[in-house]
């Protein structure tokens, strides 16, 4: 069993720990969990884990939000994994702080990073774990807002949610989508 964990975000220093790089420190906690280290490979920083008889290959694009299609679409073919056996950590500012939610398929959302992926692999069928961001911004100000750090309030919250979003993954990958769904979607942080 092989899985595909992608987290979405941006390289470069000045987006590290920021709202819309949720999904790498997700990815980056799940490696450390278990063990891992990344290495720079095409296109990603790439970390394989091995856990519970099965493979998970880890990336964090390297091709920036907007081109992430290419990186997952990549990695997807040279393992040769289902995108059914794929998940993609983002964040969401359509959902509260307080909330994860795990589904099988949907819309890119508006989320630039989920509308690569569509597009590179055809298919809005790949599961995806969304990570709230709220929306606690005034009008036109969204971008600083996303490519912003986390407020110390919100800090513990966060710390939390990567802890579950973990979990998450996990569940994903021993008990399937269903379960992953069942379990994190109706869990309240905070």
């Amino acid at each position: 069993m092989k899985f595909l964990i992608a987290g979405l975000g941006n390289i470069g220093n000045e987006y590290a720990h920021t709202r819309h790089n949720i999904g790498f420190d997700v990815v980056a906690s799940f490696v450390q969990k278990h063990g891992g280290v990344f290495k720079q490979e095409r296109l990603a920083f790439v970390a394989e884990i091995k856990w519970k008889g099965r493979i998970f290959v880890c990336i964090c694009p390297t091709t920036y939000m907007n081109l992430s299609g290419k990186a997952f679409k990549y990695w997807v073919d040279k393992e040769k994994i289902e995108l059914d056996n794929t998940l993609t950590v983002l964040d969401e500012l359509a959902l509260p702080l307080t909330k994860l939610r795990i589904r099988g398929s949907g819309s890119d959302g508006g989320h630039n990073g989920l509308k690569s992926i569509q597009e590179s692999v055809g298919s809005v069928a790949y599961p995806r774990l969304r990570f709230g961001i709220g929306n606690n911004f005034p009008k036109g100000m969204q971008s600083d807002f996303v490519l912003g750090k986390w407020t110390k309030e919100e800090e513990p919250v966060v710390k939390l949610k990567i802890e579950k979003s973990v979990e998450a993954i996990e569940i994903f990958a021993t008990r399937g989508l269903n379960a992953a769904m069942n379990t994190v979607n109706n869990y309240v942080c905070g």
